[in-house]
């Protein structure tokens, strides 16, 4: 199942909360001591990530099938990059790597237990079958048990306070539904602030640009690095930016093109501009490789701020005397 954006966070009886982790979601198939691992996309999982695999294949029995999200903990804190990083290894050293930087299941919901088929249950049923499964589930263990709460309070609470960990927001789920693949009957509300970027390219031409590419200083070495791009602009957004972007005249901090988007496999193909237009975006939390992973939306021109005055690398904004607050 899959789930849609919403502005706000939902109520009501029927409402069920849980934390949205910034990992691989991905499908656990119990098949008689072979687990599979497959992602939403059909990807198998297994040989990249053996330690979940074998965590399954251990403590839950053959013919169940659960749903969740295999994630990386650096200390106390998710850590995508590193998760990737695990993703990218060979097969040959996914073992290694298994013992060295282990990664952990965390299962929100269960498909099937034994051979029974419980996707025709609603899901506040299927919860109690999962919480009665992981009774035998040693703890601490490379599975774990998902948050869920029905109290608004604590999901907003949640929301407040988990982002410090790494998580993006909620996933709110109606306890009375059945699990249906590929329907988007689930909500997501994630966490959107505004910050600013520097405009340093456009796709499409500068007067008339689709989409910006935004770049912010790094800390460390001083020179902009590409910070994220936007979604697609509206007619009245890219005309009132056409006449403030200039096409770069000299030298630019880029190359010509820039590596494959997240997800993507070809190069971005893009007009270089001078990187003098400061403007507000709303990022969400996430972010990868210094960058922000998802498409940032659009808000404003700040013509009143200079690139100066932008924060460094991923930061939400500047303290009074100048130092970044970090984000």
């Amino acid at each position: 199942m899959l789930a849609r954006t919403v502005d706000r966070l939902p109520t009501g009886d029927e409402c069920v909360y849980e934390p949205k982790w910034d990992g691989f979601r991905a499908i656990a198939d119990h098949r008689g001591g072979r687990v599979l691992l497959t992602s939403r996309s059909g990807r198998r999982l297994d040989a990249r990530f053996p330690e979940v695999a074998d965590a399954v294949a251990d403590q839950i029995p053959p013919g169940t099938m659960l749903d969740g999200e295999i994630v990386r903990w650096s200390g106390d804190r998710l850590d995508f990059d590193a998760l990737q990083r695990r993703n990218r290894a060979s097969t040959r050293t996914a073992r290694p790597l298994a013992r060295s930087e282990p990664c952990h299941y965390i299962v929100f919901d269960l498909l099937r237990l034994e051979g029974a088929d419980l996707t025709r249950r609603s899901l506040e049923r299927r919860r109690e079958a999962l919480e009665r499964l992981f009774e035998d589930v040693d703890q601490p263990s490379l599975l774990t048990l998902g948050w869920q709460t029905t109290d608004p309070e604590t999901a907003r609470d949640w929301y407040d306070t988990l982002p410090e960990v790494g998580v993006e927001g909620l996933v709110i789920k109606d306890a009375r539904r059945s699990y249906r693949p590929g329907r988007r009957d689930w909500e997501k509300f994630k966490h959107r602030l505004t910050t600013e970027a520097i405009v340093a390219g456009t796709i499409g031409p500068p007067d008339q640009p689709r989409e910006l590419l935004l770049g912010r200083f790094d800390s460390r070495t001083g020179d902009l690095r590409v910070a994220g791009h936007t979604t697609e602009l509206t007619k009245r957004q890219s005309d009132d930016l056409g006449g403030l972007l200039h096409r770069a005249a000299g030298d630019h901090p880029w190359p010509r093109r820039l590596a494959p988007r997240w997800g993507g496999k070809d190069p971005i193909a893009y007009v270089q501009v001078e990187p003098e237009v400061v403007v507000e975006v709303q990022v969400d939390a996430a972010s990868s490789a210094e960058q922000w992973r998802h498409v940032v939306r659009y808000m404003r021109v700040r013509a009143e701020l200079s690139p100066a005055d932008v924060p460094l690398d991923l930061d939400l904004e500047k303290r009074p005397d100048g130092e970044t607050e970090p984000g």
